[in-house]
């Protein structure tokens, strides 16, 4: 190698300056790209825009990147001897696929953080994550970068792949749990079935999220409990977002007794709708459902426009009163259940269970 130096430097040294000052060129050029990505994203801290993104991985650019794109330009350029360009090839290629990989790991995860930095109640969740998500893409974009190298430089990589997938599948057998749970984890914080401060219901539980873990998740129930179910059994669920409801519906019986006149049960939707409309609701509708056994009995709905359940609540409440002094007002009686009781003489004849002329109360003294 010594020797054929000594002859590449004699026989070409004019290619070889060449080289070198456009080798030089390029790597301050490099240089100059890399302190003006570094520079935008200081002064841009806090955005997780695209060119965010792309200026923090192009600052993480390596010295010896710049170094060895240089060295491939001059040997290629000046005819270097086979013993030097093999040797700076190699680094070369070390260099590119390592360079590459810390491009993807900050791209990937600037991605990552992009997507999540919309929701500020995730932060918390987010920071818990992002050191195992760092290091899960920092092994695997690494792992694949060393058996890229080695394959480049010769090296049979199809036992290290095999042993890496066996090695795998055991660590994933042996913590299946912590890695389900932090898998329903990272996917409440992207898909966002649910927010913390929202309300949710699941199986037989209504409660409000108050934090999203890695491994679970805490709601405050109606009643006041805490309740603590792991992320990967509350996915499992069914789950109804109740914050995310742009209307609640309300559905309310009513019964009038089978001494209303057929007039005035007609009346009674039409004044049912009258009644929700004036207190700010949404009318949906009313009828007559069936007979009851000591009622006729009609349905209304409606809806209030809100997400708010104390809005409801009280939407409800104001409406529910309102029919009970329109129906006062115009005469409708709500029907409660009676019994009538017929008594029969020991032959069977039907008698009345009083006299026939009549309760006679008896005299009173004055």
């Amino acid at each position: 190698m010594t020797v054929d130096g000594a002859d590449w430097l004699t026989t070409h040294y004019v290619e070889l300056i060449i080289a070198v000052v456009i080798g030089t060129a390029i790597f301050f050029a490099l240089g100059a790209v890399k302190r003006l990505a570094a520079r935008y994203v200081r002064n841009n801290q806090g955005l997780t825009g695209y060119r965010t993104i792309i200026g923090t991985a192009i600052s993480r650019t390596s010295k010896f990147f710049m170094m060895m794109v240089s060295a491939e330009l001059v040997v290629s350029f000046a005819n270097a001897p086979s013993s030097f360009d093999r040797v700076v090839h190699v680094l070369f290629t070390i260099s590119v696929v390592v360079q590459v990989a810390i491009w993807l790991r900050e791209i990937i995860l600037g991605l990552i953080v992009r997507k999540t930095s919309q929701d500020p109640d995730q932060h918390e969740t987010l920071e818990n994550a992002m050191t195992l998500i760092r290091l899960l893409v920092t092994f695997v974009l690494f792992a694949i970068a060393a058996i890229m190298i080695l394959d480049n430089l010769g090296v049979n990589v199809t036992g290290l792949i095999a042993g890496l997938g066996v090695g795998g599948i055991a660590i994933g057998l042996a913590a299946q749990g912590i890695f389900s749970d932090l898998f329903a984890a990272l996917s409440i914080i992207f898909d966002k079935p649910f927010r913390r401060g929202e309300t949710i219901t699941y199986d037989n539980t209504i409660g409000t999220i108050e934090k999203i873990g890695l491994k679970s998740t805490r709601l405050r129930a109606t009643t006041g409990e805490e309740i603590i179910i792991s992320n990967t059994n509350l996915l499992d669920k069914e789950i109804v977002n109740m914050t995310r409801l742009a209307r609640r519906r309300t559905r309310f019986g009513i019964g009038v007794i089978y001494q209303t006149n057929p007039d005035e049960a007609r009346r009674i939707p039409a004044l049912l709708k009258k009644i929700v409309e004036e207190n700010e609701a949404v009318f949906v509708r009313s009828g007559f459902v069936g007979f009851g056994d000591s009622s006729i009995n009609f349905e209304l709905d409606f809806d209030i426009m809100s997400s708010d359940y104390d809005v409801v609540y009280e939407g409800r409440h104001t409406i529910g009163l309102a029919i009970l002094q329109k129906f006062n007002e115009e005469g409708l009686e709500f029907a409660y259940p009676t019994q009538t009781t017929f008594t029969s003489a020991p032959n069977g004849e039907m008698i009345m269970p009083y006299p026939e002329g009549g309760f006679v109360l008896p005299p009173t003294k004055d």
